[in-house]
């Protein structure tokens, strides 16, 4: 049995972003047309939309809709690419080599006629993404397996995501952040293939093979709480690690959140995310998928894609503990209705300490939130292993070198 609850109110101080409204009116929508039921729900939870494995193929289907001005839209993009050119300039890129970038490409085959892509020889398709499709290619120069993304860029600068931006601006953007970060829970982008006489585009990634293990508890589908306490922990060191480096994600969710055979969890597809200086994370484009979709983004409102991110992470724990989404309608209108106005329910015999950071986490008032840092200390994700591990990066090591060798010198 499910209930609805309120007793977090005492400790939390915090009533109507939670949808317990006092009977406030519903608040309204963005207007949403022109989606039949059956598209719908393809776009709610963000299903891949398979294709023939060919290399002539791709997945047409992008996740994310556009509001607002496309002069805005423009400018932003413009100010990625500053961004990007100022970091580089000032020593900034988080990494300690490079991504390499080819600008040749050789299609070819194996001694068994497999197909070939430069040193990479085919083994199959693994997936969809929302642009291209994702497949597994063995290296012949060193024998591992990467994931590599297929795009056709014309396809792609015919595909209109927002007023003046294309899909093809979004997998640039995508490149370009993967090629400013490295983490241990971010999938690590090795090369990008771009020859200007081919229609081709490729993103050489590492090969993260895993998925979620249930470890005998909870709803069927959900993963237990030690199980989704590991993986939690890994998901806000990894997106602490984003922001603190100005960049939002738009995409969290379970089917971009790959396991190691360690038991890492990384992050992966970074098809919506952008790029900010300093604290500026005012967006108006709409997010990656709509079940994981924050209130303030239903509304057609310009929203913080930071707590936007945080509501996502709320929303994939939600599903990891219960095996089922939150706010989930029959079609996308209804979804949004339900996210912006709906109050949240749960197994009566759930862990207090995680229902605690489960309202805390999808709180409707975004000015209420808990933060990653407040989520990092909570008690429930402490459990028995103590804080988060704190992962100095390399930009930041660099910094301290650069600063220690400057004090040396006088």
């Amino acid at each position: 049995m499910f209930r609805k609850t309120c007793s977090w109110i005492r400790d939390m101080g915090c009533c109507s972003c939670f949808g317990f409204t006092r009977r406030k009116p519903k608040q309204a929508l963005r207007p949403i047309t022109g989606l039949n039921y059956r598209i719908s729900r393809d776009f709610l939870l963000g299903d891949d939309i398979d294709d023939d494995d060919d290399d002539n193929s791709y997945n047409g289907e992008a996740t994310n809709t556009a509001d607002g001005d496309g002069g805005e839209m423009q400018n932003h993009a413009k100010r990625s690419e500053e961004i990007f050119r100022e970091r580089e300039l000032n020593g900034l890129i988080c990494r300690q080599f490079p991504v390499k970038e080819s600008n040749k490409l050789i299609r070819s085959e194996d001694e068994n006629g497999t197909k070939m892509i430069n040193e990479y020889v085919h083994v199959r398709k693994i997936g969809a993404g929302s642009y291209g499709k994702v497949v597994l290619y063995r290296s012949s120069l060193d024998g591992k397996h990467y994931a590599i993304k297929a795009f056709h860029k014309s396809h792609l600068s015919k595909l209109r995501v927002a007023p003046s931006e294309t899909a093809m601006t979004d997998v640039r953007r995508e490149v370009l952040i993967m090629k400013m970060l490295q983490h241990p829970n971010i999938v690590n982008l090795i090369e990008v293939i771009d020859d200007p006489n081919s229609d081709h585009f490729y993103m050489v990634l590492e090969y993260v093979e895993g998925k979620w293990d249930n470890d005998g508890f909870g709803q069927p589908g959900a993963i237990g709480e030690s199980m989704a306490r590991k993986y939690l922990r890994d998901i806000v060191s990894g997106l602490m690690y984003l922001h603190g480096h100005n960049v939002v994600h738009g995409d969290i969710k379970p089917d971009n959140l790959l396991v190691a055979p360690s038991g890492t969890v990384k992050i992966g597809d970074f098809s919506v995310s952008q790029v900010f200086e300093d604290d500026n994370d005012v967006l108006r484009r709409s997010p990656g998928t709509p079940v994981f979709t924050a209130p303030e983004c239903c509304l057609g409102l310009t929203y913080g894609g930071k707590a936007a991110d945080t509501w996502a992470v709320g929303v994939t724990l939600y599903y990891m503990i219960i095996g089922q989404y939150p706010f989930l309608g029959e079609t996308l209108q209804d979804t949004y209705d339900k996210i912006v106005n709906n109050s949240l329910v749960f197994p009566d015999a759930m862990n207090p300490e995680l229902r605690n950071l489960l309202e805390g986490l999808l709180c409707k008032d975004p000015t209420r939130r808990l933060t990653l840092n407040d989520v990092a200390k909570h008690t429930w994700v402490l459990g028995d292993n103590g804080p988060i591990p704190q992962y100095l990066c390399w930009c930041k090591r660099d910094r301290l070198r650069r600063d220690n060798t400057t004090q040396d010198s006088n």
